[in-house]
């Protein structure tokens, strides 16, 4: 089923990571009922997913993996009307959190390392998801165009967006300095891209040693960026 769910995922355009989230909360109900959730009853789902939301107190985004997982089950092995009967999620209605500039900035300074602090501003400064920085590579950075070369990313999509001059002075001083191979921000291992978690940990840390208050995640720095975009007269079209 993982494997099917795996080639599905893939034709409809969706990430891995969405492939992921949802295989590991069907794992983990899988092993709470020593059977798969094909082999349940829509009383026991129920239930678990009424413990999931009232005892547990799970993250929304677990909790919605797990019906969204469940859906897509049972609509692979033809099963739409169990699909239809999983409860609704609403949408959250909070508003992302978003730094005020001079937050940026202490937190662009905070980083000890060169790299780290290069990552964070090309993250704020081109609007990009945690996904997509970790896997550039330096053949999508056109410093003659000035330009960044987005790869397969949300829906499998491609898009250009603009490297600012600040950057890509900053990128060269660090290639300079700690000279990369192929790809743009590296690992513990020199030929492998930076974990997602790595980038987390550093973004964590960041945030402590700046002093902000605020509950941000790298994904902030995107709110941020276009906020500061919309501040400074430009259209949400071109946005």
């Amino acid at each position: 089923m993982y494997q099917q769910m795996l080639r599905n995922v893939r034709l409809n355009g969706q990430s891995e990571s969405t492939l992921s989230n949802y295989g590991r909360c069907l794992a983990k109900l899988s092993l709470y009922f020593g059977c798969t959730p094909l082999e349940l009853s829509d009383e026991k789902i129920n239930d678990y997913l009424l413990m999931l939301r009232d005892h547990e107190s799970p993250s929304f985004s677990y909790f919605k993996h797990t019906v969204y997982g469940l859906r897509y089950a049972f609509r692979l092995v033809g099963r739409e009307d169990r699909a239809i009967r999983l409860p609704s999620i609403k949408r959250m209605k909070d508003l992302p959190t978003v730094l005020s500039r001079a937050e940026c900035k202490r937190l662009f300074h905070a980083p000890k390392l060169l790299k780290h602090r290069i990552l964070l501003c090309l993250v704020y400064s081109a609007g990009l998801r945690i996904s997509e920085v970790i896997k550039l590579k330096q053949a999508d950075i056109d410093f003659d165009r000035m330009q960044i070369h987005i790869r397969r990313s949300k829906y499998n999509k491609d898009r250009y967006v603009p490297l600012s001059v600040q950057l890509a002075q900053g990128l060269k001083k660090y290639y300079e300095a700690c000279q990369p191979k192929e790809w743009v921000f590296v690992g513990k291992d020199p030929h492998a891209p930076m974990s997602t978690r790595g980038v987390q940990f550093l973004m964590r840390a960041a945030v402590k040693r700046s002093g902000i208050e605020k509950k941000v995640s790298l994904h902030s720095l995107r709110h941020s960026y276009a906020t500061h975009l919309l501040e400074d007269g430009l259209d949400l079209y071109t946005i």
